[in-house]
C-alpha cells in the first residue's frame, strides 16, 4: 500500500505545494509533477550525475534523494539557472566552448559545475588541492576530481573542462 504525504518546497523560485507518494524520488517529481524535465534521468542509480540538481544550494543527485526528505527546501534545476532572460555564466561557457555533443548529460553537467564552484569558493576540500583558497584557481586536474561523479557518453570532456575553468577564472 502506497502512502501519500503533503511537502512544500521551492522550485527554481517558485513555491510548490505537492502531494506525492512517499518513494517518490525528487527526480520523479521534478520530472513528472512539475513538468520540468530538463534534469534527466540517466542509470537511476545515482552513479552519471545525469540528474544533478542543486537543493539548498549544494549538488545532489535527484534519482537518489526522497522528495518527502526535501520538504521545505529550496531547489534549482537547469531551468532555474538562467535569470531576467540571461544565461548563467556556465551556460555560456557551455555554449562559447561548445561543451556538449548530444546533450543528455548538459543539465546535470551544468548544475554540478555550479554547485562545484561554490563549494570550491567555499574552501571545501578535494583529494587535489587541499586546503582549497577562498578564491580557488582551480586547475584542469582539480576540476575533473570535482566534477568526476558526471559522466558524459559522448566524450564531450575535451570542452567541458575548459568552460567550467574559464568561468572559474
Amino acid at each position: 500500500m502506497a502512502y501519500r504525504k503533503a511537502i512544500e518546497l521551492t522550485v527554481n523560485g517558485v513555491p510548490q505545494r505537492v502531494e506525492i507518494d512517499t518513494r517518490t524520488s525528487l527526480l520523479d517529481l521534478l520530472r513528472n509533477e512539475l513538468a520540468l524535465t530538463g534534469t534527466k534521468k540517466g542509470c537511476d542509480r545515482g552513479q552519471c550525475g545525469a540528474c544533478t540538481i542543486l537543493v539548498d544550494g549544494r549538488r545532489i543527485n535527484s534519482c537518489l534523494a526522497p522528495a518527502v526528505a526535501h520538504d521545505g527546501a529550496d531547489v534549482v534545476t537547469i531551468e532555474g539557472l538562467a535569470a531576467a532572460g540571461e544565461l548563467h555564466p556556465i551556460q555560456e561557457a557551455f555554449v562559447h566552448f561548445d561543451a556538449l555533443q548530444c546533450g543528455y548529460c548538459t543539465p546535470g553537467q551544468i548544475c554540478s559545475a555550479v554547485g562545484m564552484l561554490a563549494e570550491a569558493h567555499a574552501g571545501w576540500p578535494s583529494a587535489v588541492t587541499v586546503p582549497v583558497s577562498l578564491a580557488p584557481v582551480l586547475d584542469d586536474a582539480e576540476i575533473r576530481e570535482r566534477m568526476s561523479g558526471n559522466l558524459c557518453r559522448c566524450g564531450a570532456y575535451a570542452n567541458i573542462v575548459p568552460a567550467i575553468a574559464e568561468v572559474a577564472r
